[in-house]
């Protein structure tokens, strides 16, 4: 079955089965969740559930405790079909984006509602009737999508990269809806050790307030001065003949003045007050959970980003926090260099994956594993080297290592290398799966320009040197850091389908975990190549053998038999700073 749902005015939907001759059904959205549940059970072979926007219609379907086991997203994967190189799209190159590019995710908090309180759960899973508003045909998007894979030079692959980054969607959407467990108390104890105790609105926490007195002392500056403006204080600073010509720290510690150090310290927990201060407790936590939104493809290159709450990048002071439920865990796994073993799947490269493998064929650390192979001398030269091929380094330390890892790895670099020189030359490169980069702006093709024209000197031909290699260093991290988005999203999909596989705990512990999770383990945390998972303490352990499973899945769909290993860091601990 391959369902689409499809949004009616007023109240109602239709489901329309694409895959049985155009059978549908109407039927009003409040009872979608019935609809849903039944043809979830009624066959092994799982419904392909269709719809515009993963976001718009699984929220409520997981109040009313209906988890689907398929999906296709079609706003995602238009915008993958529309741009890959790979596929055969109907409109020409650079036409402007219709209705369904131009569509963004709704948002989560909005589009989950909470049933009347005579209303049976099983029967809620509404949009606001409102909110039910026709958009562009869903049935017909689909024909033309798969018109797209079909007609493709690599409709397999394509395939997957759809169904992996609808499988994302799904995950952002669940995760949302079980939420990170989060402590508000330890996370207040955390601030007031670090800050002083909550301060009224409108002032300073009691460290920062004396911090801010030592800045004025040092600069001789009056009490109006606020640290918190960068012209005031530079201004003052100026004056004070500190000579800072900027705010950043490298520039600051190269600095000989009594303000450095207060000034130093006043900035690092300025950061903390406004990325995990008090304020950001209050809008994020809820009940006892953080729940961030995800926007599922949100960077170019196919990671994921966030519309708010920076669950990518959750500052390690405040992870004391994240304490699992009472009678469950964490189960936290990351894989181990990512990027560079993606490379060596990408490019082929037999003695780069060997590298990876290592002397035990475990291969847990590759950069020791480049140094066993004899291509540099220390484990730091490794990395340095790698990250270097990886993203374009040519100075310092990088450029002297990368040749040596040139003549170790040989394939690896000249892909990278050639997806630079594609980049230069204002082209498109493509993933593994698929997923193709955008082409160079205006700006490339204005510099390329003039640096032909004859009344121009070599100043503007050097500008369009300097754009060519910025465009290349992009193009040459976009496949590897793409690629590496395609195998995490591969892996969340596998752990997403083995966690629920597992079924429930024997003695379901009590705690405020959602249906239909309530008794299962499932993923609370996404951090581009580390997962984290709240589980039941008596199934810890076989679920850190489905991650790393999941895991070892991810690499074969991607790159078959090439032997290019996964390994995974797994940790199991009841506080997530434990784990790390």
């Amino acid at each position: 079955m391959q369902p689409v749902v499809v949004p009616e005015p007023g109240d109602t939907v239709r489901v329309v089965d694409v895959r049985a001759f155009g059978d549908e059904q109407q039927v009003r959205a409040a009872v979608l969740a019935c609809v849903v549940r039944e043809a979830e059970a009624a066959s092994a072979v799982k419904p392909r559930w269709t719809w515009d926007d993963t976001n718009r219609w699984y929220p409520a379907l997981l109040t009313a405790g209906v988890r689907i086991e398929r999906a296709h997203d079609l706003r995602l994967a238009h915008r993958i079909l529309r741009r890959s190189a790979l596929a055969t799209w109907p409109e020409p190159a650079g036409t402007p984006a219709g209705p369904w590019g131009q569509m963004m995710p709704a948002p989560l908090a909005a589009a989950t509602t909470t049933p009347a309180a005579d209303a049976p759960a099983a029967l809620f899973a509404g949009v606001e009737p409102a909110t039910q508003t026709p958009g562009p045909d869903p049935v017909a998007e689909l024909h033309i999508q798969n018109a797209a894979v079909e007609g493709s030079s690599a409709a397999g692959r394509l395939r997957l990269l759809l169904a992996a980054e609808s499988a994302g969607a799904l995950v952002a959407v669940e995760m949302h809806h079980a939420g990170l467990p989060w402590r508000a108390d330890i996370h207040d104890a955390i601030l007031t050790e670090i800050l002083g105790p909550r301060p009224r609105a409108g002032e300073r926490p009691a460290r920062l307030e004396r911090l801010a007195e030592r800045i004025r002392d040092a600069l001789e500056a009056p009490p109006s001065l606020n640290p918190d403006s960068p012209r005031d204080l530079l201004k003052a600073m100026d004056l004070a003949g500190v000579g800072a010509r900027s705010l950043r720290k490298w520039e600051l510690e190269r600095l000989d003045h009594p303000v450095i150090e207060p000034l130093l310290e006043y900035k690092s927990l300025y950061r903390m007050l406004t990325a995990s201060g008090w304020t950001w407790l209050d809008a994020w936590v809820r009940g006892g959970r953080f729940r961030s939104e995800y926007v599922v493809g949100g960077v170019v290159t196919g990671r994921w980003a966030s519309s708010g709450g920076g669950a990518l990048q959750l500052p390690k002071n405040v992870r004391r926090a994240v304490v699992a439920d009472p009678g469950w865990t964490f189960v936290v796994a990351d894989a181990a260099q990512l990027e560079p073993r993606v490379l060596a799947g990408m490019a082929g490269d037999e003695a780069m994956a060997a590298a990876g493998r290592g002397a035990d064929g475990r291969g847990a650390d590759m950069y020791a594993g480049i140094v066993a192979s004899g291509a540099v001398e220390t484990r730091e030269l490794a990395k340095v080297g790698m990250l270097g091929a990886l993203y374009g380094g040519t100075t310092g330390s990088s450029g002297q290592v990368l040749p040596r890892l040139a003549r170790a790895f040989p394939r690896s670099l000249a892909f990278v290398d050639e997806a630079a020189r594609a980049g230069e030359r204002g082209e498109i490169v493509t993933t593994h799966l698929g997923r193709s980069s955008p082409p160079p702006g205006e700006a490339w093709h204005e510099a390329q320009s003039g640096a032909y024209l004859e009344e121009n000197g070599d100043g503007e031909a050097a500008k369009a040197r300097s754009y060519s290699r910025s465009w290349g260093r992009f193009t040459r991290n976009f496949v590897v850091q793409g690629t590496a988005a395609e195998w995490a999203m591969c892996w969340m999909a596998s752990i997403r389908r083995r966690l629920w596989a597992l079924g429930e705990a024997p003695e379901a512990p009590q705690g405020p975990v959602p249906d239909p999770f309530a008794a299962r383990p499932h993923l609370v945390l996404f951090l581009h190549d580390e997962v984290v998972v709240h589980t039941p303490v008596s199934m810890a352990e076989a679920v850190a053998d489905e991650v790393r499973a999941a895991a070892a899945e991810a690499g074969r769909l991607l790159f078959g038999d090439f032997p290019v290993q996964f390994p995974l860091s797994v940790a199991v601990a009841d506080c997530y700073a434990d784990a790390k």
